[in-house]
């Protein structure tokens, strides 16, 4: 006898295997008989692939249920393929070749079948198997409704059940025959219709109304039905929530007169005391409002109330991953070992007892154990787990457990998944509105990084930024590390703990621990060696690592196609990280290693900068008998130490001094490489006897040499001779400089020089050196045009200026006129200086120094 059947062709293409093995699959599993689906889905797929492959037909499957066996129908229209050759049997066009493709189906057929045949028919022919059922053992079965039996309506005509689908957006997209019967409307008036304008929902004030109840999985109940007349009828429906091939949702309703019911409402529940109770007391999982901004209270509420409605010990509920391909335990209740919240582990677990897109029943977990690993060692022994979907799409699973086997049964599935039918959607909407939170927040965290990582270059405060941003937001402990030469182990260059105090010991070992290896480019890879370290070393309950060393994973940081560095984060102990949190560290972590690798870069170069500008820069200044000398210098722009003004003192021969104060047209490195040679060069010149004239005239000559890379230069050098009587003698040179003051012990201030040609443009000059003497107290100041110059909108400092505030300086000292000088200029406007600066400033001290 047949009591059940399914049907469905299959066109003639190489995807049609697998459909069919997934119909096979579906429709077995859905009629309760996990035991048999895998010789089925073989058996069945070798013989679709003959028939759309090899004999190139549309291949037609029919799986028929019957009281002891299963009987799966394959037909295809080439009847002409020949059978197998069996047992040595004789060979010819009506037989196949047993080590050829064709005709292998019919083979496995002979080994896993109980009985097989082939019938022939015009134009068509059939190849059947029988797997026989085994007998029901205590385990795990899949919840179906029972057999309504005597509760089925009785009457002398037949029984009208209307299909009506609906769009996504309530409308009528389709109305059968049956539907006109009943409702007494053709189908051409109510296509297109709102089914808001012919449902008659109850108004009770409570539950959902009919657009949300349109939403869910599954749903099933009375409510009223309007007919032409104007007259409202009762009717009894089941509403599944479906999509079509394209992903497009609907609702498809199944509708009976209310007396009718018992066609489509689940069986009646027989209590222990042998009352009956229609279909058992419904479930309310959604007891009071559903707060849409706080999923991990509505998951948690959940599974306690699932828990206390079924008198349940335990109670967990899964969601699954953006992909669909991972359960993930966001909730749980009863469940005091092995219960980690965040763990994950596979939707297909690839037990055909644990399909977590069925509502199933597991009887006795100790003689057949399922595949969840939250269970393990729980001391559960009966189990039911239901599937959460929305629109046919599963998003988790809802499981009750108890430690008294046999404990549930097929009614309790059913009610469970009815409640769980009505939780799914408001848990998918909060989640939905979880994920947007997320999403924003990961956006306005990954923006907020990339502006401090980009705020900066300095090496070691990119490190410490990288860690401050990964704790504790997204972990409660980071370490950086960072590659030094090829070949070599990673250094570790910073480490951060959320706790303070924790933070010297977990470096201490991460210092024993050895450097994770750098893996590929980019992804996640999970590092146990600080934790076998602690244990190794007996750290792991010392005070400073208690709860410290949960799950650690190691991410590359990567820049510029090369890995720079690695980054390790870990939880405390017992934590898992969450996906949605790797992903944001990984995108953290290629922000912050391009970050890194700049900073880096930038060090590099300035190092690099830094050392040849001070290879620019004059040694230490020698020291003058009866002469105190001091210098302020400032080259414009950031990270300058040399630009184009520059200064020299050196020693030309015993008790001769050569000193010079120069400006090269512009600013920065191209100037400061003319500031090198003209430095240079004095030294040389003035060293060989030449006088200063000479000198420039020489320099001058070197400067033209140059080319298009020279430019013009400003100058005043100088020799100076102390004297016994406490005097100084000065020989002067002013190429196109700015004129030195002389500051006299009464105050006065004069030019000490007159102005002469600047060097770097003309060939041919015509230079004289100039001669004075300083007298015990008085003061030459030299300066650069950064200092006459100095603006503050139309007003400029000048050469008036710079005298007035020499004038304040009688009686100071060489350094306190250079800092008095210095601070007028910085003071004179309300900006930083934009131009190189350089003072020098001699002055011959009252007494003659020893």
């Amino acid at each position: 006898m047949v009591t059940a059947r399914a049907a469905a062709t299959f066109d003639p293409h190489g995807r049609s295997a697998a459909a069919a093995r997934g119909f096979v699959r579906d429709a077995l599993l859905g009629w309760g008989l996990p035991e048999v689906v895998d010789d089925a889905v073989v058996l069945v797929s070798e013989l679709v692939t003959n028939a759309v492959v090899h004999a190139g037909t549309a291949a037609e499957v029919c799986c028929l249920r019957e009281e002891e066996s299963v009987r799966i129908e394959v037909t295809d229209h080439h009847p002409e393929r020949g059978l197998p050759s069996l047992g040595g049997g004789p060979t010819s066009d009506r037989y196949a070749d047993p080590d050829g493709e064709g005709g292998r189906g019919l083979l496995m057929c002979s080994a896993l079948a109980e009985r097989w045949g082939v019938e022939f028919t015009a134009g068509q022919k059939t190849v059947w198997f029988r797997l026989a059922l085994p007998e029901h053992v205590v385990g795990t079965r899949y919840a179906v409704p029972a057999t309504p039996g005597s509760d089925l309506p009785s009457g002398p005509g037949p029984v009208h059940v209307a299909v009506v689908q609906l769009d996504e957006d309530g409308r009528v997209l389709a109305w059968n025959p049956d539907a006109e019967a009943l409702f007494h409307r053709p189908a051409s008036a109510v296509l297109g219709r709102p089914w808001a304008d012919l449902a008659v929902w109850p108004q009770s004030g409570q539950g959902l109304g009919l657009t949300d109840t349109l939403r869910l999985a599954r749903w099933e109940g009375c409510y009223g039905l309007r007919l032409p007349d104007g007259t409202e009828t009762e009717v009894y429906g089941l509403q599944v929530r479906v999509r079509d091939t394209e992903g497009v949702p609907s609702t498809l309703c199944l509708l009976v007169l209310e007396p009718e019911r018992a066609v489509l409402r689940s069986p009646a529940r027989t209590l222990p005391d042998g009352r009956g109770e229609p279909g058992g007391p419904r479930l309310d999982l959604l007891a009071g409002p559903v707060a849409t901004d706080d999923l991990d209270s509505l998951l948690q509420r959940t599974v306690e109330r699932a828990r206390d409605l079924l008198d349940a010990d335990a109670a967990y509920l899964l969601l699954t991953t953006e992909d669909e391909t991972e359960f993930e335990v966001r909730a749980a209740t009863g469940l005091t070992t092995g219960h980690r919240r965040h763990a994950r582990f596979p939707v297909e677990t690839g037990n055909r007892y644990d399909s977590a897109r069925l509502p199933s029943v597991h009887e006795d977990l100790a003689g057949r154990p399922t595949g969840m690993p939250l269970l393990t060692g729980s001391g559960m022994r009966s189990l039911v787990t239901v599937p959460l979907k929305v629109e046919g799409r599963l998003i988790g699973s809802l499981g009750i457990a108890t430690s008294v086997p046999g404990r549930y049964d097929n009614e309790d599935a059913l009610r469970l998944q009815f409640a769980a039918d009505r939780v799914a959607l408001a848990v998918e909407s909060t989640r939905l509105s979880e994920l947007e939170r997320l999403r924003r927040g990961s956006l306005s965290f990954l923006v907020e990084a990339s502006d401090l990582l980009a705020g900066t270059l300095e090496h070691e405060q990119t490190l410490a930024l990288m860690a401050q941003m990964a704790v504790p937001t997204l972990s409660s402990w980071c370490a950086v590390y960072t590659n030094g030469d090829p070949g070599s182990p990673a250094d570790l260059a910073f480490v951060l703990h959320e706790d303070e105090d924790r933070i010297d010991p977990l470096r201490d070992l991460l210092d024993k621990t050895p450097a994770p290896q750098a893996g590929p480019a980019h992804g996640v890879d999970f590092w146990t060696a600080p934790a076998e370290t602690a244990a190794a070393h007996g750290l792991s309950d010392g005070p400073g690592l208690s709860g410290v060393l949960g799950e650690t994973v190691v991410l590359p940081l990567t820049a510029r196609n090369r890995v720079i560095g690695l980054l390790a984060l870990g939880v405390p102990t017992g934590v898992r990280f969450r996906q949605e949190i790797l992903e944001l560290a990984e995108d953290l972590s290629r922000r912050a290693a391009l970050a890194l690798d700049n900073s880096r870069l930038y060090s590099e170069r300035t190092a690099t900068s830094q050392a040849l500008q001070r290879s620019l820069l004059p040694p230490e200044l020698p020291e003058i008998p009866g002469v105190e000398v001091d210098v302020f210098y400032q080259a414009a722009g950031e990270g300058n130490e040399v630009g184009g003004d520059f200064y020299d003192l050196f020693t030309i021969r015993e008790g001769t001094y050569g000193f010079a104060i120069g400006d090269v047209c512009g600013t920065g490195p191209e100037a400061a490489s003319v500031t090198g040679l003209a430095r240079h060069s004095l030294r040389l010149l003035a060293r060989e006897g030449l006088d200063a004239p000479q000198v420039l005239t020489r320099l001058n000559a070197a400067i033209l040499d140059e080319g298009s890379r020279s430019r013009f230069l400003t100058l005043l050098y100088g020799e100076l001779t102390p004297m016994p009587d406490g005097s100084t003698e000065l020989s002067l040179v002013c190429a196109g400089h700015p004129l030195p003051l002389r500051l006299r012990t009464d105050g006065r201030v004069d030019r000490a020089a007159t102005p002469q040609p600047l060097l770097g443009v003309l060939e041919d000059l015509d230079l004289t050196a100039e001669h004075l003497v300083l007298a015990p107290g008085e003061v030459l100041l030299c300066v650069t045009d950064g200092v006459t110059e100095r603006r503050e909108g139309l007003r400029m400092l000048g050469d008036d200026g710079l005298a007035e505030v020499l004038t304040g300086c009688t009686g100071l000292t060489a350094g306190a006129v250079a800092t008095r000088v210095q601070r007028a200029v910085e003071r004179f406007a309300p900006e930083p200086p934009s131009d190189d600066m350089a003072i020098l400033t001699l002055r011959v001290p009252t007494q003659r120094q020893s």
